[in-house]
């Protein structure tokens, strides 16, 4: 029996629209009931997932950033967390300036931007649906770099880069890899979400990679929390869809692999559902509990 279940967000647990299903909420009830933990973990920040995490009554930890954060919901504590340092996030934020580059810088509770673009218009429109104390939190600043470097914080669990071409991106990516005691996470094929105008939706595409502290990822963490919920690697079970999601795809007892994974995703999962649009992860979960 599978005593804990990892789900992804992004093109897992949301739909393209930003949605959970009623019927994905019910099998997670289901499963939580059932005396399974089910644990958001997402490259997003931790008061977005918390959130999300709530909503759907999975709220007892997540892990947010790509692992960069595990926290405890209920007790209001931080048990595991390795955070990008100021100066690491400067080093990017000029290469990306000098190259003409689109990012956000991630705090625990804050996405920083000089313009609302690509993944960030997606999360302004999501927060249109959503009630106050309850949306991401987006800070368009003038200058992220003096922004930055003028923070008391040094707490930064990610950063996003974005470009709609893929020769100008993969020039990007090749003079971030030289920046030492980070990690670029090889994402190699193009974000798609859709925002609602009126009665139009509205494709959002483009290339991404996410950059953390080195060695950080969802899988360390969730090891984390197995320790400490004396969970054997073999009972958790990991629903995913993106290279973020690798590693607690591969390493988990039962990877699962969304419809719309990608080929190298599928490639380590154990077993493939449907995709984000039609309730891939309530299936997964109904998989998990059959077994």
């Amino acid at each position: 029996m599978y005593k804990l279940i990892a789900v992804d967000l992004d093109g897992t647990l949301l739909n393209s629209y930003g949605d959970v299903s009623e019927k994905t909420k019910e099998s997670i009830k289901k499963a939580i009931n059932k005396g399974i933990e089910v644990v958001i973990c997402s490259g997003r920040v931790a008061s977005s997932c918390e959130n999300i995490a709530k909503e759907v009554g999975a709220d007892n930890y997540i892990i947010s950033g790509n692992g960069a954060q595990l926290y405890d919901i209920k007790n209001q504590k931080i048990i595991h967390d390795k955070y990008l340092s100021k100066t690491k996030v400067l080093d990017i934020i000029k290469v990306c300036d000098e190259n003409s580059i689109y990012y956000n810088v991630y705090t625990d509770n804050l996405v920083i931007t000089r313009t609302l673009n690509y993944n960030t218009i997606f999360y302004h429109n999501e927060n249109k649906k959503k009630q106050e104390g309850k949306k991401t939190n987006i800070n368009i600043v003038e200058s992220p770099y003096k922004y930055i470097q003028d923070s008391d914080t040094n707490q930064y669990s990610k950063m996003t880069i974005c470009d709609h071409d893929r020769v100008i991106f993969s020039g990007i990516i090749r003079k971030l890899r030289q920046i030492k005691g980070i990690t670029v996470l090889d994402v190699g094929h193009m974000s798609r979400k859709i925002i609602q105008s009126g009665t139009q939706d509205i494709e959002i595409e483009y290339y991404y990679t996410e950059i953390t502290s080195e060695n950080v990822d969802k899988w360390t963490a969730i090891q984390v929390l197995i320790d400490k919920l004396n969970i054997k690697k073999e009972e958790v079970a990991a629903i995913g869809d993106n290279a973020n999601d690798l590693l607690m795809i591969k390493n988990s007892g039962l990877g699962i692999a969304m419809g719309n994974s990608s080929s190298q995703i599928k490639e380590v999962a154990d077993m493939v559902v449907s995709d984000n649009d039609s309730d891939g992860v309530a299936e997964a979960i109904d998989k998990i509990m059959e077994q």
